[in-house]
């Protein structure tokens, strides 16, 4: 199995679920040192999506991949053209832009992405599996741990916004599950933590894992935009506010998918909370 993406959120625990089941796995990282934060009995290739033809080493005897996509789109064709050459399956992260709630709804230039690289697939006739997580639950620490960290206020547009957040963990195991075990392909996943909690709710999650109070203040769409100049892009910016406000008063959409899949109930932000607490006291 070659996991692309390997050292990010995801794909990082995707190789670990592999090897727990026995699975040799290879790793595709963008630059050569990043291999030092895999295990050692992970085979390390380096190579880049922009390069389709700098993948084939990595490639050559693989039967599967998990695909993220971490590139721009121009060389999306040419990837899966090349991944087909070689592998028989995929199991793509993509996102839940084809869900029937307002959230998922808004305009949004990765959702566009993951849609053409989905019909690449399609068109290649390989065994595929498409998994769309919803928020994950770790985007709190790139959101709202500086601030507490710091023990300040957090400040974030649309409190009151619902959302399901998906423990990254989950999302890795059912990766791994789709990616070695027969019975999944042609499938489609919609990811979801099991409840339904406004922004706000998620701090106050938080803040009982840390044991400690965290204040939560209402801030307007336009500081938002301001705040986030040059972190973000501003279509992602844009999506993400569309987002929330959509979600305002919607209880957030929920699936079963991961319990289906892992026959184990899919973890609450509760539990990723207590499991990271220190990452929101010292950045570890």
């Amino acid at each position: 199995m070659l996991v692309t993406g390997a050292t990010g959120r995801v794909g990082r625990v995707v190789i670990d679920q592999l090897l727990d089941a026995g699975v040799p796995v290879r790793a595709l990282v963008h630059r050569s040192e990043m291999a030092a934060t895999l295990p050692a009995r992970v085979d390390v290739f380096t190579g880049d999506l922009t390069v389709p033809e700098s993948l084939d080493p990595a490639l050559n005897g693989v039967g599967a991949v998990f695909l993220v996509w971490t590139a721009p789109p121009r060389t999306a064709a040419a990837v899966v053209e090349r991944l087909a050459s070689h592998v028989r399956r995929i199991v793509f992260l993509s996102s839940p832009h084809r869900t029937p709630h307002p959230f998922f709804q808004q305009p949004n230039p990765m959702a566009v992405l993951h849609a053409d690289i989905e019909r690449l697939i399609a068109a290649t006739g390989l065994e595929s599996t498409i998994i769309r997580p919803g928020m994950l639950a770790s985007n709190s620490l790139a959101w709202w741990g500086p601030a507490i960290r710091a023990g300040e206020v957090v400040r974030w547009p649309y409190g009151a916004a619902e959302t399901a957040p998906v423990d990254d963990r989950d999302v890795a195991a059912v990766a791994a599950r789709t990616l070695y075990q027969d019975g999944y392909v042609g499938a489609d996943y919609v990811l979801t933590g099991p409840e339904s909690l406004t922004q706000a709710e998620q701090v106050d999650v938080i803040g009982d894992a840390l044991g400690r109070r965290i204040d939560f203040e209402e801030m307007t769409p336009d500081e938002f935009r301001s705040l986030s100049e040059g972190k973000a892009p501003s279509s992602v910016v844009d999506m993400l506010l569309a987002a929330w406000s959509a979600a305002v008063g919607q209880p957030a959409y929920i699936t079963t998918a991961v319990a289906d899949i892992l026959g184990t109930t899919p973890r609450t932000l509760r539990s990723w909370a207590a499991d990271h607490a220190t990452a929101f006291t010292d950045g570890s």
